[in-house]
């Protein structure tokens, strides 16, 4: 008797209620976890949030509009539980995007199937708390590839503008817009539907399109010769080997971020069964030969592109920056299996999916409680920021009759206290390329809070800030609880008021 689980007959009969519960659920997950658990922003979002805060047209950190973005939700929501919102809407529309893709290729049940596989790209999941350029990256780009193949695959001319704006606003949101942005011409001129669509007016006009929409960010990056200089300089002395070794560090990362697709791939597969054993099938139509090349060269360029030119760069690289390099995963794994999928295994392949769905963020959870119990580890997002910023806001108001409008420092600690949300100082970092809204002068000028971790009692501020601020007066370091305290020392952190200076007196 042939046995068909309950998973697999609700694919087959209701393959949208079935995308339509994984998409939602794994928002609802990793939206709950961080609103509930996190009392500090996870990874480099309070440095995006700080950004975002100045609404430049560009940073050292890439093009603008992801910044922008999440300071809106921020000041929409008041909280950080719209940035975090946001953040899932983004993998949300990606799996969308993913999903639509797929049903134009490999129909319905097989996209749903490809979605599916996505829970199993740790770099999908686990980082998506931390909204950043990656993370709004993740659905535009998902978008291009569907709007490109509505245009260029099925010959639809009515979607090359859809596809220019796409492209644009990817070039707002990411540097790897651009490699992206030739990725999607080689492919074009490498087939023969591409090559056909250049010979009519609208790829030209798509170019110019996207290159328009990105235009307040090109002219800022013309004028910014302090942010690309340096990247040129990098290129030039980086060492080959070195980078080498790099990309293959992150290629192999990459690999490993899809343990769980190699796991679902090992359970569904007939490999040590029974020979003879019935199994079911999600079946498909033929893909058609344009298809497969697309899909195979997405899923791989983009990650060897890609991380070869960060590497060779010398970028810092993060599992929370692969999202977009990998959309086209589940895809290519649902199209390279064939036009009828076996899945054995049924419950074993219900459970590992389920597993990989709960388990990152109940564990997450489980170990904020016991860790700093049990293994004294120090969890940044259980750091007290509200208490945090409160406290160094209204002090520098009690002494100075005045607003807290900057505040510098060690960066984590001091775009912590910038998201008080009363007062949103600016933000001074360590280096003036890296926060050219605000300088050193201007924290002398208008006053500021400067703010390090204190390693000693006396609240020692490193070399670095008592470089900056010579005549920095340091005050008794405030020692705060975290929100799950444990059996970790107190947070002590060291911290100065400069103080306004008063304007000069005019000449006689």
């Amino acid at each position: 008797m042939l046995y068909v689980s309950l998973i697999l007959e609700s694919l087959r009969s209701q393959p949208r209620l079935m995308f339509w519960t994984a998409a939602l659920s794994q928002a609802a997950l990793w939206t709950l976890l961080p609103t509930l658990f996190y009392s500090a922003p996870p990874g480099e979002l309070p440095i995006v949030l700080a950004i975002g805060h100045e609404f430049q047209l560009g940073s050292d950190r890439g093009p603008p509009l992801a910044f922008w973005l999440a300071e809106a939700a921020y000041r929409l929501s008041g909280s950080m539980a719209g940035v975090y919102l946001l953040s899932q809407l983004c993998v949300v529309a990606t799996l969308v995007g993913i999903f639509a893709l797929g049903r134009s290729i490999v129909g319905t049940a097989q996209a749903v199937l490809a979605v599916l596989l996505m829970v199993g790209v740790a770099a999908i999941s686990v980082p998506t708390p931390e909204f950043g350029p990656a993370i709004l990256a993740m659905p535009i780009w998902t978008m291009v590839l569907l709007l490109f193949w509505r245009a260029v695959g099925e010959g639809r001319s009515e979607y090359w503008i859809a596809l220019a704006v796409g492209m644009g606003l990817l070039l707002l949101t990411t540097s790897l817009g651009w490699i992206f942005f030739i990725l999607l011409a080689v492919f074009a001129v490498a087939s023969a539907p591409g090559r056909a669509a250049f010979r009519s007016i609208d790829p030209w006009l798509c170019i110019f399109v996207a290159v328009l929409v990105a235009a307040p960010y090109l002219a800022w990056l013309v004028h910014a010769d302090a942010t690309w200089k340096p990247v040129l300089t990098r290129l030039h002395d980086t060492e080959l080997r070195a980078a080498a070794v790099e990309w293959l560090r992150i290629l192999w990362n990459l690999a490993v971020a899809h343990t769980g697709v190699v796991l679902f791939c090992l359970l569904a597969s007939p490999w040590r069964m029974p020979r003879g054993t019935r199994l079911p099938t999600v079946g498909r139509m033929p893909v058609r030969p344009l298809a497969k090349s697309m899909i195979y060269f997405f899923a791989l360029a983009p990650l060897v592109a890609a991380s070869g030119a960060v590497a060779l760069l010398g970028q810092p690289w993060s599992l929370a920056t692969a999202g977009p390099l990998i959309v086209c995963s589940g895809l290519a794994v649902v199209v390279f299996a064939g036009n009828r999928i076996p899945l054995a295994r049924q419950e074993m392949l219900s459970m590992a999916w389920v597993g990989l769905l709960v388990g990152p963020p109940v564990a997450m959870a489980v170990a904020f409680f016991l860790a700093p119990w049990t293994l004294v580890i120090d969890f940044k997002v259980l750091y007290p920021t509200a208490e945090m910023g409160r406290f160094f806001a209204e002090t520098f108001e009690r002494r100075t009759g005045k607003p807290l409008s900057i505040v510098a420092g060690d960066p984590e600690i001091a775009a912590l206290v910038a998201l008080e949300p009363r007062t949103r100082p600016s933000l001074l970092m360590d280096a003036p390329l890296r926060s050219p809204w605000v300088s050193a002068a201007d924290a002398r000028a208008k006053g500021a809070v400067v703010v390090w971790p204190a390693t000693d009692t006396a609240g020692t501020p490193p070399p670095a800030i008592k470089a900056s601020f010579p005549d920095l007066v340091v005050e008794v370091p405030r020692v705060f609880e975290r929100s799950i305290q444990g059996r970790l020392p107190l947070l002590r952190i060291g911290w100065a008021v400069i103080r306004p200076q008063a304007p000069a007196a005019p000449a006689q």
